[in-house]
């Protein structure tokens, strides 16, 4: 973490200072109507002709970071279930570890409502830091809990600080980076998640360990390391400008480009070519925020097939992951006799796994193309699930036996469930873009995520193999329709702008 920040301030102090409002007009990039409140802007282009610089690297560890935190609150809550279990303060039965799981994500659910439709009202920049004091108070609150309820509520805090940071975070990170590197980008982010359940799973492995710290410390002091990441967090993004994309529709033109003249200095002086001549132009009109009617006629009378597609994804890839993730610890404490203290050694194959998916096969949903990628790595997981499950129910499987199938499973399932964000944050208008994810994720979340792991916590406790096996049976077919739907429906939106992808609400050509 230190590394990354020092990257963050080899960049110039000044370098998003805003210049004259009237430099981007002298330059000829912009030219602007006031009475019919016109703008004729080359933003989009500007952003897209862009190599891959120093500036997108901060953009991707200073934003994409988030997606870290999360996987360190989930992988943390899993591998803490069995020490909360025997903490003499909290004594946690499976189904109340499971439904603690299930508040997370309806933080996560509400959080992403309420911080997306600010997000579009207010700027990506303003919301970024609001969600981020939100999730690190609400994880260090998590620390001193003393019963279930003040458990409970602090982890709805902490999802709600979470699903907010997805909305913010998301919206920036697409508008940022240049048309041909999003895709394997995008999945690549999303499958960092990982790293924080890597780190997530490690250090449950040094502070559950009873010689370290007493057993109702340690899971104590591992609700603390999202605190810590966060802090050096919000020192990295005082260099994050705002979207010059949101600032286009928002009437203030002068300002994106004048941020796009220093992010273009910046990349010359770097070395790189940008070219000097007037690139494309559209024209549209700005407005200071998007009516909720328009909203819903965007979302389910324009582009109601989108919105199928990514109803469908968000919700299949939400209850395979939160069912089975969230239960993981519980289904190696109770079916394979595995010590609490030593479900971590457990995890870190499984993230492994998960990671590798993304990065290896990221690119090819920017070169074979998103629809046949995201149908073959959905229909792949399902089909993996059900015979693991088959194999689990029959109890052929021993515990390592059992991680290395949930290993290779959850490296297509990572990328299949990484490309459901990428659709939702890149197929709908930028003047709704995050209240869009937060749509998504919220419902998707809230349908396939917030009864899972209460659900599979239920199942398990009925010692039952046959039962958790008809779970995973459910997973495998929201897995498996989610995938035709796509294979159907989905956009071919590989190295084409956002713009054209779809087309801005504002648009006036």
């Amino acid at each position: 973490m230190v590394a990354l920040y020092v990257r963050a301030r080899a960049l110039p102090r000044h370098l998003f200072r805003l210049s004259d409002r009237a430099t981007a007009k002298r330059r000829g990039w912009v030219t602007e109507d006031r009475q019919d409140t016109l703008v004729e802007t080359a933003v989009p282009a500007r952003l897209d002709r862009l190599r891959w610089g120093r500036f997108h690297t901060l953009i991707v560890v200073a934003l994409g970071i988030t997606w870290v935190l999360d996987g360190l609150e989930v992988t943390v809550a899993g591998a803490v279930a069995g020490a909360l279990k025997e903490s003499p303060v909290l004594q946690l039965t499976n189904a109340e570890v499971g439904l603690a799981s299930s508040f997370y994500l309806a933080g996560a659910v509400l959080g992403a409502l309420l911080f997306g439709w600010l997000t579009d009202r207010l700027g990506r920049k303003r919301l970024f830091f609001i969600t981020l004091a939100v999730y690190l108070v609400a994880t260090a609150a998590t620390a001193f809990s003393w019963n279930f309820a003040s458990f409970a509520l602090f982890r709805f805090l902490t999802g709600a600080g979470i699903g907010g940071e997805y909305t913010a975070i998301a919206s920036t990170i697409q508008e940022f980076v240049p048309a041909r590197y999003r895709g394997h980008t995008d999945l690549i982010i999303n499958g960092s998640f990982w790293i924080g359940a890597a780190l997530g799973a490690g250090g449950s492995i040094v502070l559950l360990d009873p010689s370290f710290l007493p057993p109702d410390y340690g899971w104590r002091a591992a609700f603390f390391i999202g605190s810590v990441l966060g802090l050096g967090i919000l020192l990295m993004r005082r260099w994050i400008p705002e979207s010059p994309r949101w600032l286009m529709t928002h009437g203030r033109p002068d300002e994106a480009h004048a941020i796009l003249d220093q992010i273009e200095d910046h990349h010359r002086a770097r070395g790189h070519h940008v070219p000097d001549e007037m690139p494309v132009t559209f024209r549209l009109k700005s407005r200071r925020y998007t009516p909720l009617a328009e909203v819903w006629q965007t979302l389910f009378h324009a582009h109601r097939r989108r919105t199928l597609v990514g109803l469908a994804l968000m919700t299949a890839q939400a209850f395979f992951y939160n069912a089975i993730f969230f239960t993981y610890a519980l289904v190696l404490t109770d079916f394979y006799g595995v010590d609490a203290s030593k479900v971590g050694w457990y995890l870190l194959p499984f993230a492994l796994g998960n990671f590798l998916g993304p990065l290896i096969l990221g690119r090819l949903f920017d070169t074979i193309g998103r629809r046949p990628m995201i149908a073959l790595t959905y229909a792949l997981s399902g089909l993996l699930l059900a015979l693991t499950g088959a194999l689990f129910a029959a109890g052929v499987l021993s515990a390592t036996a059992q991680t290395a199938a949930w290993t290779v499973i959850f490296f297509f399932a990572s990328a299949a469930a990484s490309s459901a964000y990428l659709t939702v944050s890149e197929t709908f208008p930028l003047e709704i873009r995050a209240l869009a994810i937060a749509f998504f994720y919220a419902v998707g979340t809230g349908i396939g995520g917030v009864a899972a792991p209460w659900l599979f916590g239920a199942l398990i406790d009925t010692g039952s193999r046959l039962s958790l096996f008809g779970g995973y049976l459910l997973g495998a077919a929201l897995m498996l329709a989610a995938g035709v739907i796509a294979a159907r429906y989905g956009v071919a939106a590989e190295r084409r702008s956002l713009e054209h992808v779809a087309t801005p609400l504002s648009a006036a050509d």
